[in-house]
């Protein structure tokens, strides 16, 4: 498990217009670096296919105004949406060594949150086997944010998925997109392997 520097860096100057924003965005990507539970980058991904040294998966690309950003070596995947101020981030590793129940994995996702709130977590169907899903509010650094945490187990690999956006009606409109990109998603498994 890998607990990772913020990605303030990735932040162009064009999307910073004022000191309030640049602390929202550098929560955000503080935010993003931290909800990694397992994967490196440095794959490809084309066709909303997945593939790295690690892991292999299908997620598609999330609708609407949401810009891929490469968080390389910190992220598989990862998109940015100006308009909502959130962050999706997906993550894949394979790993016997990663055989570890869902809360825990979940629960590493938060590190670094303060003044947790859980607001629901269940069992859901996923790529045919249960995935955790946890929705979350909780602070980092002062600044409260909402959550939507998923994670997978399945044949030897974690799958983490998560959402982070400000509280209220921009977090109702992003989670749309995270849980119907999240329906698409198909475990590949090990790549090469």
């Amino acid at each position: 498990m890998v607990v990772l520097r913020a990605g303030l860096a990735t932040i162009s100057r064009a999307t910073v217009s004022s000191g309030a924003k640049l602390a929202s965005h550098a929560a955000l990507w503080f935010t993003l670096s931290l909800a990694l539970a397992v994967g490196c980058g440095g794959g490809t991904y084309r066709g909303g296919e997945y593939h790295d040294e690690e892991a292999a998966y299908r997620l598609g690309a999330p609708a609407g105004d949401w810009t891929r950003v490469n968080v390389e070596n910190q992220n598989d995947l990862a998109w940015h949406s100006d308009s909502l101020n959130a962050v999706i981030q997906g993550n894949g590793s394979c790993d016997p060594a990663l055989d570890i129940p869902l809360v825990a994995l979940t629960n590493h996702l938060l590190i670094g949150f303060t003044e947790r709130d859980v607001v629901s977590q269940e069992l859901v169907p996923m790529s045919s086997r249960e995935a955790l899903r946890t929705h979350v509010r909780a602070k980092l650094d002062g600044v409260t944010r909402e959550l939507l945490l998923q994670v997978l187990k399945k044949d030897r690999c974690v799958y983490d998925f998560a959402l982070v956006a400000p509280p209220g009606a921009d977090f109702q409109r992003a989670s749309e997109t995270f849980t119907s990109m999240l329906q698409g998603f198909e475990a590949r498994g090990v790549e090469g392997r």
